[in-house]
């Protein structure tokens, strides 16, 4: 036993001297960064920074297939070396919460490196409407319960959680209707077709900075800076709600933490450097540049919290 508990102890200092040689190595040849659902706005700003740092290609490979079940079932499945990167968003814990049959496990199969930027959803209505507050709309809402309808950019995408959120919250009933994209949601929106959306903040934003949309208040647990005058719901007499899009990096699960380290650190690096934060604004996005555990724990509250809406909202995946 002192012989078997010998080697093990060499074999664990031996590992624990290769981390940083396989982290000085690290990389040594192109980086794939896969792409499900939503912008690549930020893959590319990390890419280019990440090129410029280290002398390697970055690939931002578009797999939108299946709402990201697709590109995140191709992260898991890659080699555990860092070369495999996947673009996390909203999607894929929602995807978690609402679907029990995935190919991949999450959180199993997948390990957190940065939560890099979060992006608010803005409620909506038309600038004609008689609702000059979120106050008014839930107070026309409890008044005609069934009678107001709201859009969405799709079943179980995060705008469809944002509403059934403040339905529950408010104890209002409002018509969900939902579209296939953003677009033609905010165009039915500003058509009168429907009454309000929680709009993601880069298709919302210039509608209302431009007239066409008024903004009730924002989904995000403080105001976004873009909206300085816009309330958040979490304000507004509802302080659990905060529902946000956002951003990160996860790789295969068993990615040398030593890979994962270097990642994060560069990633923050990125995210925390003015150029970095103005570029992510530019795309509608707050920079954050989280740490590896921040990350961890910002995901598994995420998963949480879609799973008690869809639960509670009784949202089934199309």
């Amino acid at each position: 036993m002192k012989h078997l508990f010998g080697r093990l102890m060499c074999a664990a200092l031996g590992l624990t001297a290769l981390a940083p040689a396989i982290a000085q190595e690290y990389p040594d040849k192109p980086i794939h960064i896969i792409v499900g659902p939503g912008p690549d706005a930020l893959a590319r700003l990390v890419g280019q920074k990440f090129t410029e740092a280290w002398g390697q290609q970055i690939i931002v490979d578009q797999r939108p297939a299946a709402g990201g079940i697709v590109a995140a079932d191709a992260v898991a499945k890659a080699a555990p070396d860092g070369y495999t990167l996947l673009l996390s968003t909203g999607s894929f814990t929602i995807n978690t919460a609402l679907n029990a049959k995935l190919p991949y496990d999450f959180l199993r199969d997948l390990t957190p490196v940065s939560l890099m930027a979060t992006i608010p959803f803005i409620l909506v209505v038309r600038p004609d409407s008689p609702y000059k507050s979120l106050k008014d709309l839930v107070d026309a809402a409890r008044a005609q319960p069934g009678k107001l309808n709201y859009a969405s950019a799709g079943n179980g995408t995060p705008p469809h959680l944002a509403g059934e959120m403040l339905k529950q919250m408010a104890k209002i009933d409002m018509v969900h209707v939902p579209y296939k994209g953003v677009a033609p949601a905010i165009t039915d929106l500003i058509g009168g077709q429907v009454q309000a959306m929680f709009a993601v903040a880069p298709s919302g934003l210039p509608q209302v900075k431009g007239g066409k949309l008024r903004a009730l208040a924002v989904s995000s647990s403080k105001r976004y800076s873009p909206l300085p005058d816009v309330a958040a719901v979490a304000e507004l007499g509802y302080p659990e709600f905060e529902v946000v899009g956002w951003n990160g990096i996860h790789a295969p699960a068993k990615t040398p933490q030593a890979i994962i380290d270097k990642l994060n650190r560069e990633i923050a690096k990125v995210l925390k450097s003015k150029d970095g934060q103005e570029r992510a604004l530019a795309a509608g996005f707050e920079a954050v540049g989280s740490t590896v555990e921040e990350f961890d724990t910002f995901v598994k509250a995420d998963i949480a919290r879609s799973a008690r809406v869809i639960k509670s909202a009784n949202i089934h995946a199309d």
